[in-house]
Parts: C-alpha cells; sequence; structure tokens
C-alpha cells in the first residue's frame, strides 16, 4: 500500500556481514490460515457487541448543525469553513431532526441545474435555494432519496454498524430526547471512518491476526472479465475517467452512481489521480459553476495544496495492512492497482484493478454470515461487486 506516486513496495538494504556469533532464529511470520482469520475476525466483532457508540467518540469534537431554512450557499460555505462533508439538518418549526446534508446532495443539485436551467439561472438559485427543497431536487432527478436512520448513543456499536451496512449510509446520526421537553437532541454523528477507526485503535492484536489476502476476501469491487455484452466501458463496473474528460461527465457519474469519487486513467489503464466529489465543492464554493466545463486536468490545478494523495494497494495486500492504514492516517477508499504479482504474469504495474470502500471493509468486518464463509458483499449503490478478485487478479485488464 502507498501513496500515488511512492513504490508499491520498500527495498531493505543489505547488512553488512558481521563476524559477532549468529544471532538466534527470528520469529517466523504468523500463519495465514484461515482459522487464525475466523478467530479474529468473531474476537472483532464480539469487542463491538460489548461496547457503546459513546465509545467511539472522539475526546474532543465538534458537530455542526444546519437548519433546514438555510440557504445551501451559506450551509455549504459552513461545511468547507469548519473542514466537514456532512452535517445533521433540524427543522426549527418542528423542533426536530431532519436528515443529513452531505456533499452528494450539492451534486444532485448542480446535476439538476445543468439539466433543466442555464448558468445564469442556477447562480441566482443556488444563492437562494433552502435545504429544506433538496429532497424535492432528488425525486425530481430519479435518485434515491438518504433514509432517515437515527440510533441512540447507548447502542452498541456493532448494531450501529448493523445499520450502516443494511441502509448503505456512510454516517449514523446518534439522537437522544431531553427528558424535560421531551425533544429529540443531536448528539453526534458516527461515520463509517470514526467506526473503522475505532477497531484499529482497539483491537490490535486481532488486526494482526488478519493476514488473508485482499484477493481472497473478495473485498471490494474489481473490473469485471465478463462485462455485458453491450458494455463500452473496459473497467466496468468501476466508473473512470481521463484527464481530457469535462469536469461535468464526473459530476453525471457521481449523481447517476451516488459515488464520491472516480479514478483517473491514462491510455493504458494506469491509475494518475482520483477526482472527489469535494474537488467539485471546491470549484462550486469560489462561484465557478461554469467551471465545471473544465477539464480534469484543468480542475485538479484548483485542487488544494493539503490533497492527502491517492491511497493504492494491490489485491495481494491483506485486510489487517489495510485497518492498520486507517489508524494512522484518514483514508476513505484505496484503489486496487495492478502490482508485481499482475506484472510477471503480462499485466501492466500500476493498471486498475478495483476499489475498495469504507463501506466494503466495514460489510466484510461485520457479516451476515457464520465465522468461518468469506463475506461477499451485498449490492452497494456505489459500485456492485460482480466478479472475484482472483479473476480479475490474474488476469490482464484487456
Amino acid at each position: 500500500m502507498g501513496v500515488l506516486g511512492d513504490p508499491l513496495t520498500s527495498r531493505t538494504p543489505k547488512r553488512k556481514s558481521s563476524t559477532r556469533r549468529p544471532r538466534a532464529p527470528s520469529h517466523l511470520p504468523p500463519v495465514q490460515s484461515q482459522e487464525a482469520h475466523d478467530a479474529a475476525l468473531h474476537a472483532i466483532r464480539n469487542v463491538l457487541k460489548g461496547r457503546t457508540c459513546y465509545d467511539a467518540f472522539p475526546v474532543s469534537y465538534r458537530l455542526i448543525v444546519l437548519d433546514t431554512k438555510l440557504n445551501v450557499k451559506k450551509a455549504l460555505q459552513c461545511l468547507l469553513l469548519n473542514g466537514v462533508v456532512s452535517a445533521p439538518l433540524w427543522n426549527s418549526e418542528k423542533s426536530k431532526f431532519a436528515g443529513m446534508l452531505t456533499v452528494l446532495d450539492i451534486i444532485h443539485l448542480i446535476q439538476y441545474y445543468y439539466d433543466n436551467a442555464n448558468y445564469d439561472t442556477a447562480t441566482a438559485d443556488v444563492e437562494t435555494f433552502r435545504l429544506e427543497s433538496l429532497r424535492d431536487i432528488e425525486k425530481s432527478l430519479g435518485v434515491a432519496t438518504p433514509p432517515m436512520l437515527r440510533e441512540h448513543p447507548s447502542s452498541t456499536i456493532y448494531d450501529a454498524a448493523k445499520l450502516l451496512i443494511q441502509t448503505h449510509a456512510r454516517r449514523l446520526p446518534l439522537l437522544d430526547y431531553d427528558t424535560e421537553t421531551g425533544h429529540e437532541v443531536i448528539v453526534s454523528v458516527l461515520t463509517q471512518y470514526r467506526l473503522l477507526k475505532f477497531i484499529s485503535i482497539n483491537c490490535t492484536r486481532e488486526i494482526q491476526q488478519l493476514h488473508l489476502s485482499l484477493r481472497k476476501l473478495k473485498i471490494g469491487t474489481y473490473v469485471s472479465q465478463n462485462p455485458p455484452p453491450d458494455n463500452t466501458n473496459p473497467y466496468w463496473p468501476i466508473a473512470t475517467a481521463t484527464l481530457d474528460s469535462p469536469v461535468f461527465d464526473v459530476v453525471h457519474m457521481f449523481s447517476e452512481r451516488s459515488i464520491s469519487a472516480v479514478p483517473i486513467i491514462d491510455q493504458d489503464g494506469v491509475v494518475v489521480n482520483l477526482y472527489e466529489t469535494v474537488d467539485v465543492i471546491t470549484l462550486v464554493r469560489l462561484g465557478a459553476y461554469q467551471a465545471l466545463d473544465l477539464t480534469i486536468s484543468e480542475a485538479l490545478n484548483q485542487r488544494s495544496p493539503d490533497f492527502p494523495g491517492v491511497v493504492i494497494c494491490t489485491a495481494g495486500d491483506s485486510l489487517g495492512t489495510l485497518l492498520q492504514l486507517i489508524k494512522k492516517r484518514r483514508v476513505h477508499r484505496l484503489v486496487v492497482v495492478q502490482g508485481e504479482e499482475e506484472e510477471k504474469r503480462g499485466g501492466k504495474k500500476g493498471r486498475l484493478l478495483g476499489v475498495i470502500t469504507l463501506s466494503d471493509v466495514l460489510r466484510y468486518l461485520i457479516g451476515n454470515v457464520a465465522i468461518g464463509e468469506v463475506t461477499e458483499p451485498a449490492e452497494e449503490s456505489t459500485l456492485s461487486f460482480t466478479d472475484k478478485v482472483q479473476q480479475a487478479a490474474e488476469s490482464p485488464c484487456s
């Protein structure tokens, strides 16, 4: 695993010969057995069943709550100024929780105006458009309305994770009730990242036993070797773009597929970058609605300099390594590329092989099957799992 541009593997410098007596033999690496893996997975689930959502709260955090009467532009500025990409919505007239505002809601709004209005109309309307009308936009576009899910903070982390999986949501609002008024109180929001980081911090011993590869565990979505006959996308079912693609074409992918990132590839299918919904929001915040006609290459020049980079891995990396990476840095997805193994079989190093989201990882860790069985992810609104990882890894993309 690594950041795009860094070598996938590091070389260990050779040691000089020594005249000292030989050291005692070092410990062999842990045996990569299915039994040890299953036992660790079972232990992680037991930890989650014994801890509440309160336990996953950071020591210090701030909660941004937006009134549904607020206009979209001010809400967007609030998100960006506070460094967050989502926030709970509050209906002040009814004093109750009204759902979540996410970056994808803004993407749907952009899609709507590009389909139904001109630039001048869009610019004027976004200045006054209120958050309470966003659901009408989603209905007009025919996209799925976000579920009004919630959970109590005293619920177990395991139950919260199950709810996230069942609803394909990326975040779960935690609500309590004021005993004096009976009104709802928004306590916090549990995200997939926060949940997985809790596991990576509190289940260190168990994670060290998760040695089986992503290839074997079938975690993620991979380029199909048997796409539909009428399909023209060689990387189906993964949405991709090139540096020459217009930004709006990618915006359409975001809105239509309800995804938050698209790999940017070159003519050989080698991953050169990643374009995210947050990149689009940066353009909108600057008032550059017309900039959506720029190419991805031009738009990337306006990306924030603190962009963390594209995190890549190979299908041979382990689940334990992935969770350790989540512990060290804020990772929301990984792009799986062909590595040295595939290159030896005629593939091309760095070529797109698949995408792993936090949803994929969480679904595997929680699962709906008995310990000992390989969890095959159910279909998700982001990307569909169609072929085995083994098939994608062993056959170079044609």
